[in-house]
């Protein structure tokens, strides 16, 4: 029976008894109840690091009777094994309106949910609604969000100052968030770090080069220094880790 307590909280145990169907992968719909829109967190990445995060997603029902009950519940993998949930903290309703938004709120705990790095990538969102005439519809993807970890990038230019012309070495180091470990580790060898410079006096960046990470999740890499500016490094991210720059190193050229 498909999510049987929050159908007979809601609708009592005549709905129960209209809306009671063997447990499928598929979508489910009664009567004129629809969910038009679910969006995670306003669209953007969900970026998780060493803490708890809470993520909203904002789930979009209609019906004309009003909406007894809206939910929804985060999960990894297919519908029908699923190897990692989150459920809300409340579920909203009921109202008299039409049409209503509802905005859930999920916290991911690293090392408990999501319990270790594999589970980096695309989410699913299931998500139902139920109306007071005992419409109701359950959907089990209503929507696919992406989940990465976190990502902490370094960035040092030397020497400091430098004299006009001579060779400026900028290393930095790439760690991402470690979910079994509680803490940020090297990142891979191999990854593309860019290497950008802003002049002095200016807003924009120029982006200088391309370097891989090293085994330990290092880069490094020399530039002639012609004029003050500000160094660092940015990472453009994976379907699995976000992307981030480090902080300016500002380096005054004599």
């Amino acid at each position: 029976m498909r999510i049987t307590s929050a159908v007979a909280a809601a609708c009592g145990v005549m709905a129960l008894s209209a809306l009671a169907v063997p447990t499928a992968h598929a979508d489910e719909r009664y009567g004129d109840t629809d969910i038009t829109s679910v969006v995670v967190n306003d669209g953007a990445p969900v970026v998780v690091g060493t803490a708890a995060r809470t993520v909203s997603v904002e789930v979009t029902a209609t019906d004309p009777a009003g909406l007894d009950q809206i939910n929804a519940t985060l999960y990894h993998g297919s519908f029908g094994a699923q190897n990692a949930t989150v459920a809300s903290d409340a579920a909203c309703g009921p109202t008299t309106d039409t049409t209503s938004t509802c905005t859930l709120t999920f916290t991911l705990t690293p090392g408990t949910v999501p319990a270790d790095d594999a589970l980096a990538g695309t989410w699913n969102v299931s998500a139902y609604a139920i109306s007071p005439d005992s419409d109701a519809v359950f959907l089990d993807t209503a929507a696919t969000f992406t989940v990465q970890r976190e990502t902490l990038v370094t960035a040092d230019a030397t020497p400091e100052p430098v004299k006009r012309g001579r060779l400026l070495t900028v290393t930095g180091e790439v760690r991402h968030a470690g979910w079994a470990t509680g803490v940020h580790g090297p990142a891979a060898a191999g990854l593309p770090v860019e290497l950008q410079f802003r002049k002095a006096g200016c807003t924009a960046y120029t982006t200088l080069r391309t370097v891989r990470t090293a085994a330990d999740g290092t880069v490094s890499t020399t530039v002639r220094a012609y004029t003050d500016g500000s160094y660092r490094w940015a990472y453009a991210g994976s379907s699995g880790t976000a992307a981030a720059v480090s902080a300016d190193d500002y380096v005054d050229v004599r």
